[in-house]
């Protein structure tokens, strides 16, 4: 058995946020961690006037809460940014507020409906205390190496249920590439459990020195498969969850073969 998969099950649930009730938790949760908290510059709680952060990409969003199954409260959250419906080339934060590298992505070639945007990972003050240890100690220059993933906790970090959400929304969105805008120091994290995203261009200065980040899916998950097994097996349910190769995507119909590669 698993432990970690075990400890997941024991200490967290991954809701969807997918109704007016939960998106105010989402956008209350966000507004306490960037407007309160003040997590990142550029977030004055005197703009959000109802105590909620959101923005234009939260309509076309998927979202998750995280709860934390001891106590029942919410302690965490994220979105995935989708292709919108309404505008399907409106661009992506990260093609908007950063410079891309052609040289490491060209974007062109993807079809808009296969990306997503991770964004707005949140975690409430009271468990986010080890990812500011690790998140402080790599801005210093600490080596990856040095960290043992699981050491002193039976679930090593409460990103990696973030984690969790974050690819049952993709997989559940056929969504197959991501992009990202974050601090080096949160990718260099999430290495640790084998989900670090491709640098795409230059650091810029967007709510704090963030860089812009791309990742075929498929490829990270290969590689959480040969190199981080037992968080391979926790984000993917034993490998039931998958996302749907885009060439295969592009060329199919919906069938039940197909319908349950999705679930």
């Amino acid at each position: 058995m698993n432990d970690v998969v075990a400890a997941f099950n024991e200490y967290f649930e991954i809701i969807d946020a997918n109704s007016p009730e939960l998106l105010r938790t989402v956008f209350r949760l966000r507004y306490q961690v960037y407007c309160i908290e003040q997590r990142a510059p550029g977030f004055e709680a005197s703009s959000y006037p109802e105590e909620m952060e959101s923005d234009g990409y939260d309509r076309h969003s998927a979202h998750m809460l995280l709860r934390h199954r001891p106590s029942g409260t919410f302690v965490g959250t994220a979105r995935l940014i989708l292709a919108d419906p309404l505008d399907p080339q409106k661009l992506f934060p990260t093609e908007q507020h950063t410079k891309l590298d052609p040289a490491l992505i060209d974007i062109k070639k993807l079809s808009r409906q296969d990306i997503g945007e991770i964004s707005r990972l949140v975690i409430v003050r009271q468990f986010n205390r080890r990812r500011d240890e690790l998140l402080h100690a790599f801005q210093e220059g600490a080596a990856v190496e040095k960290w043992t993933p699981t050491r002193l906790r039976r679930f090593p970090h409460p990103i990696l249920a973030l984690a969790v959400g974050i690819i049952r929304m993709s997989v559940a969105n056929n969504v197959t590439h991501w992009l990202s805008v974050m601090e080096p120091a949160l990718n260099r994290l999430l290495g640790l459990y084998g989900l670090e995203l491709d640098p795409a261009g230059p650091i810029v200065e967007h709510h704090g020195q963030r860089q812009p980040y791309y990742v075929d899916l498929t490829k990270m998950l290969d590689r959480m498969h040969q190199k981080h097994i037992q968080f391979w097996e926790l984000v993917t349910d034993f490998g039931r969850i998958k996302p749907m190769a885009s060439e295969r995507k592009r060329n199919s119909i919906p069938d039940s073969k197909h319908a349950e590669t999705r679930q």
